[in-house]
């Protein structure tokens, strides 16, 4: 019964993602949702501010602080093993959704493409830059990032398989395609409000800060393998592969 209930848990943690992912992708460009990053009651230009950042500061330190080994150590002595990464997805999204519904618009403009074919290919690139961000997760294993695999395996009484580290695709150019993605999402943008240019300013910082505890881990992990993959490939910026 234990093991149905991770497993059920575990899928409606993934529907919550992927719902909340697809409001971002329409909360960052502005399409289809009816509240994006540039509407809203506006508020004075010091309390937006605040606000915003206070959001973002509390996806942040949730999305970091969840994601560190220590913190799985101790989590996981209160919560199943199995359900450890879905509940983590069902945090970060409920930390979007906040941010989503308590965003506060700032208005003033820091520019505006008025040539439509220009805009139009800025949004295109927005959209392709999330795209990258999907599509990079499935290259490495989508169902195992957001705890699919992991409930699954537990209903069906199997061990999850050792991590392998791989290198598909992307990830021979970049060593971390999913924030390149993201950014390129973020700043590909044919109208750039203060809010706009806020959010996308804090989360490119938030993801430098991420990378370095992430690679902390992943080379811990993987060791000397790691460490001779961060020779060979860059960071964010695909200026250098291997022969």
């Amino acid at each position: 019964m234990g093991a149905f209930i991770a497993f059920f848990y575990g899928i409606a943690s993934y529907l919550v993602f992927f719902v909340t992912f697809l409001y971002a992708v329409g909360f960052v460009t502005g399409v289809v949702v009816p509240k994006t990053i540039d509407t809203g009651a506006v508020v004075p230009t010091s309390e937006a501010m605040a606000i915003n950042l206070l959001l973002m500061s509390v996806f942040a330190v949730q999305h970091s602080v969840m994601a560190r080994r220590q913190f799985k150590q101790w989590w996981t002595k209160f919560v199943p093993k199995s359900v450890e990464r879905s509940t983590y997805v069902l945090f970060s999204s409920l930390a979007l959704i906040l941010l989503f519904v308590e965003w506060r618009p700032m208005p003033t403009l820091f520019w505006h493409v008025n040539n439509p074919q220009i805009g139009m290919a800025l949004t295109a690139l927005s959209f392709i830059g999330f795209l990258i961000v999907l599509s990079s997760t499935f290259l490495i294993n989508h169902f195992e990032l957001f705890g699919l695999h992991q409930v699954t395996n537990h209903l069906a009484g199997n061990p999850m398989p050792v991590p392998r580290f791989r290198t598909p695709l992307y990830y021979k150019f970049v060593r971390h395609p999913i924030y390149l993605g993201f950014i390129v999402a973020f700043w590909a943008a044919p109208v750039m409000t203060a809010g706009h240019l806020l959010f996308a300013a804090v989360t490119s910082a938030y993801i430098v800060v991420g990378i370095l505890l992430e690679e902390r881990d992943l080379i811990d992990q993987f060791g000397d393998e790691y460490l001779q993959y961060k020779v060979r490939v860059s960071m964010i910026v695909p200026w250098r592969r291997s022969a």
